[in-house]
């Protein structure tokens, strides 16, 4: 029997730089020590063909993969939570997947077409994600969509997510990202900026499987639960990720909170949970 790839797809709301590429890293940790083969991938939104001439002060570090590859910073946080060797296949930018477009386009590829967004360039990133698979053929391939949910340069991703997982529903778990912002003034978390950037992902015809709410410190159990109601999904696969004094106690905290049950239940996997494998991290 052929095995499929089963894909953890991270998308972020509310603000950017909440740590997309960490949480997905630390789940990716997860199930590397469970002993499953992971692939990590990041799309990034931005028109440059690659970080390689960006400003770090503006983007952060490049990180230079094996292959020589100049590539956004999160793929040092795969590399170094997940212990793989990525290659620059695991970064794509929008201008990257552009320029394969206008190389189709210019070769006659579309047939005389009017190339558009959707499909072409909706299409293109879904073949760059299956070639990959096919490439790697990894038990789990995680992808992170750079940026946030409702920015215009993120839409061709968010289209393209939505009809991948059309496509291929039951092996596509969407973990959502999302900040609730803390008021000092009434001495609250507010769950309503989660909600809102929930709902402009449902627009565009996805809901998430797994929503991780970060915030300062710890939230009350009953936003967890409000949240919860508000994306149609049970508390369980909703998980509160406060401020943490190193970002390397992620995967443990994750572990905690039973995120590998949400991920196995999700694509029924009827692995038993190893308990036991964790001291060397």
């Amino acid at each position: 029997m052929k095995k499929q790839t089963k894909f953890i797809i991270q998308t972020g709301g509310v603000l950017s730089g909440l740590g997309k590429g960490v949480t997905l890293a630390s789940i990716g940790n997860l199930l590397k020590m469970q002993g499953f083969s992971v692939f990590v991938m990041k799309l990034d939104p931005y028109l440059n063909i690659d970080p390689g001439v960006m400003s770090p002060v503006e983007h952060g570090e490049v990180y230079v993969t094996s292959d020589g590859g100049e590539t956004d910073l999160d793929l040092g946080h795969y590399e170094r939570f997940i212990d793989v060797k990525l290659t620059k296949k695991s970064n794509y930018t929008t201008g990257k997947i552009l320029t394969h477009v206008f190389e189709k386009e210019r070769k006659g590829l579309y047939n005389g077409k009017t190339v558009q967004i959707v499909p072409h360039v909706v299409d293109e990133i879904i073949e760059i994600i299956e070639n990959i698979e096919k490439e790697q053929k990894p038990d789990f391939m995680l992808i992170e969509i750079g940026g946030t949910v409702g920015d215009i340069e993120s839409n061709p991703y968010i289209y393209a997510i939505s009809k991948f997982k059309s496509l291929r529903k039951n092996d596509i778990l969407l973990s959502h990202l999302a900040f609730v912002p803390y008021l000092s003034a009434s001495n609250e978390y507010k769950s309503k900026p989660s909600q809102v950037s929930i709902s402009t992902l449902r627009s565009f015809g996805l809901n998430p499987d797994l929503l991780l709410l970060r915030s300062q410190g710890k939230v009350d159990q009953k936003i967890v639960q409000k949240v919860a109601e508000a994306s149609f999904l049970d508390s369980q696969n909703v998980i509160n990720i406060p401020d943490k004094a190193n970002i390397y106690e992620i995967p443990l905290f994750l572990k905690v909170q039973n995120v590998l049950e949400v991920i196995y239940k999700h694509f029924g996997i009827k692995k038993t949970i190893k308990e036991n494998v964790y001291n060397k991290w």
